[in-house]
């Protein structure tokens, strides 16, 4: 009996995705808060979806990524940037990846911005870890990234990794991790996001400083794994450590 009662608190562990388009996935963290024994609950404020005013129901929130820049003037834009400070004080492991990370960084009163030279990092990057970072990125260092904008680092963050086009790669806030790049993004996801742009807006792919797409894909396959592995050890020994 005892056992059902500790499998049945297991499943009942729950993580709420924000996704701001009706195409968009949850990808490689999805699958692996699932395989850790959560569901999950998916709002698009995109597409009208209330943010929840009530946060118990969940042990993790994720905001990814998506087209639009933090700095549009949009109502859900706004939205999701005030909605911080509710999550910020809940203490709830945060994650943030690209748009969401600038989410962050915008509430807590940071700039985001274009790369001076007008350069995207869209492919696959190296990132220069720093303090904590050393630890979290001690096993890969390579991530998959599109985005044309980067974020300042707030005051009274930790900031965990550099780069080139964008000098802040990641940054930590009490209880809250962003991530520029996408951890999310598997194989499949990867195809998925090349043939979704490119029928939708294909120049994006062609922009200053994007990689080749052969050659994005000759790295998915050489990164694809490690960074897999990586995600198990970030979600396992710092997001969901913190609770």
């Amino acid at each position: 009996m005892l056992k059902y009662f500790k499998h049945k608190k297991a499943i009942m562990k729950k993580v709420l995705y924000v996704l701001h388009q009706k195409t968009s996935v949850a990808g490689d963290v999805g699958n692996k808060f699932k395989n850790r024994g959560f569901s999950a609950d998916i709002i698009r404020p995109p597409l009208g979806d209330i943010l929840p005013t009530d946060l118990t129901p969940y042990s993790a929130i994720v905001i990814f990524g998506g087209p639009m820049s933090v700095n549009d003037d949009e109502q859900f834009i706004r939205d999701e940037i005030n909605w911080m400070k509710q999550i910020i004080e809940s203490n709830i492991p945060f994650l943030g990846i690209c748009l969401g990370a600038q989410i962050l960084a915008k509430y807590l009163g940071c700039d985001v911005v274009k790369n001076k030279d007008d350069l995207a990092e869209i492919g696959f990057y190296e990132i220069e870890p720093v303090g904590e970072g050393d630890n979290i990125f001690k096993k890969q260092n390579i991530f998959y990234q599109f985005h044309t904008e980067g974020f300042e680092i707030p005051s009274g963050c930790e900031l965990l990794a550099r780069g080139d086009f964008f000098k802040n790669q990641a940054f930590k806030y009490q209880n809250c991790y962003a991530l520029q790049f996408h951890p999310e993004v598997n194989f499949l996801v990867h195809l998925r996001w090349i043939f979704l742009v490119l029928k939708k807006k294909p120049t994006v792919l062609f922009h200053k400083g994007s990689q080749n797409l052969f050659y994005q894909l000759f790295l998915r396959f050489k990164y694809n794994k490690s960074i897999s592995l990586w995600l198990d050890s970030f979600l396992d020994n710092y997001l969901l450590a913190q609770k």
